[in-house]
């Protein structure tokens, strides 16, 4: 039987309210950045959310690859891609969706301090309490014990994408492959999205 992992789909209210929340604690800390750091890919989204509610111009990416596929690990993180721009004399945020293992936020502010910022803090919108990494500031904390694969809706269809190959290689059949989903993963999704996935490029994993 197919491994499948427990989910829980987020959708942009969530995200609106992860960046609201986000805003508010750097704001009342009086720790506004000159310059947001995105850890990409995830940070991206967020890190923009931020940088709107907080007016600030300036944003700036760096890459740690971690998982591969949707709830597969890739192996140990390290940096893929450095900083795009630089962030000597500024104070820094460094910005991602989660921290899981806290490996690649580790990695990413320890290199924003060695590229000579003032100061640097971190931000994630999901921060599950086994990281060995803890960022200045999340707005929801996950007890490890209840560690779930998070579907962002910046990265919807690529989990549905992987996730429903798996359902369809087992199921052979569209409608089968979402309840399944439904019932192993507690993916809430519909037959036409699971049928366009599946049409999609293959995911590529290097």
């Amino acid at each position: 039987m197919t491994d499948f992992p427990k989910c829980r789909r987020t959708g942009w209210d969530d995200a609106d309210r992860w960046a609201d929340d986000l805003a508010a604690q750097i704001t009342k800390a009086g720790r506004v950045p000159e310059t947001l750091v995105a850890l990409t890919r995830g940070g991206w989204v967020p890190a923009r959310l931020i940088a709107d509610r907080l007016g600030l111009k300036r944003m700036v990416s760096i890459r740690a690859q971690h998982w591969g596929v949707t709830a597969t690990r890739s192996g140990k993180a390290e940096l893929t891609e450095g900083l795009s721009g630089p962030v000597d004399g500024q104070t820094v945020l460094v910005v991602d969706d989660i921290t899981d293992t806290g490996q690649s936020l580790a990695l990413a502010t320890a290199n924003v301090t060695e590229h000579g910022a003032a100061r640097v803090e971190s931000a994630t919108c999901l921060y599950i309490n086994h990281a060995t990494f803890r960022p200045t500031y999340f707005a929801e904390e996950i007890d490890r014990d209840h560690w779930v694969w998070v579907v962002f809706p910046w990265n919807y269809w690529e989990d549905l994408r992987t996730l429903a190959k798996r359902a369809y290689d087992e199921t052979h059949d569209i409608d089968r492959s979402t309840k399944l989903l439904d019932e192993r993963c507690g993916l809430s999704t519909t037959s036409a999205d699971v049928a366009r996935a599946l049409e999609l490029p293959k995911l590529r994993t290097a």
